[in-house]
């Protein structure tokens, strides 16, 4: 019996595939090796999370601890490594840029975004202005 792999785009296997709450798990709670024993804990500490956070406070541990560059972590490093700024005080380009490297962080910088990066910044920032209102998108 031969197994079956999902792919995503290009026929790679896909990675990872987490919820924002196991990502809070793994990141908050965990060491970072690979493992079946640490994969238990995995699903052992996001139940927890699930049951006794709220989702505004599972966010707010979310974006206070993702990697969002070589050694840079949370949304707060990122914006005054980007930006030179608190993240409060981000324009909603800037805020849209630093999500749109995600989740590759390494791979691409809202320093220096390529085209890939800029498509994905217009989308979320279409997506920023359908849900929260009107935003100037020429800030």
């Amino acid at each position: 019996m031969s197994k079956i792999k999902s792919c995503g785009k290009k026929g790679k296997p896909i990675k990872g595939a987490s919820t924002i709450s196991q990502q809070v798990a793994k990141n908050v709670f965990l060491y970072p090796s690979r493992s079946w024993v640490r994969k238990g804990f995995e699903v052992y500490f996001t139940i927890l999370i699930e049951l006794f956070w709220s989702k505004e406070r599972i966010m707010e541990v979310y974006l206070n601890v993702i990697e969002m560059g070589d050694g840079i972590y949370g949304a707060q490093a990122a914006s005054y490594t980007y930006f030179g700024k608190k993240a409060i005080d981000l324009k909603p380009s800037e805020a849209a840029l630093i999500a749109a490297v995600l989740p590759n962080p390494r791979k691409w910088s809202p320093r220096y975004p390529d085209s890939y990066i800029l498509k994905k910044k217009n989308r979320i920032l279409n997506l920023m202005n359908k849900w929260g209102g009107s935003l100037d998108l020429n800030d």
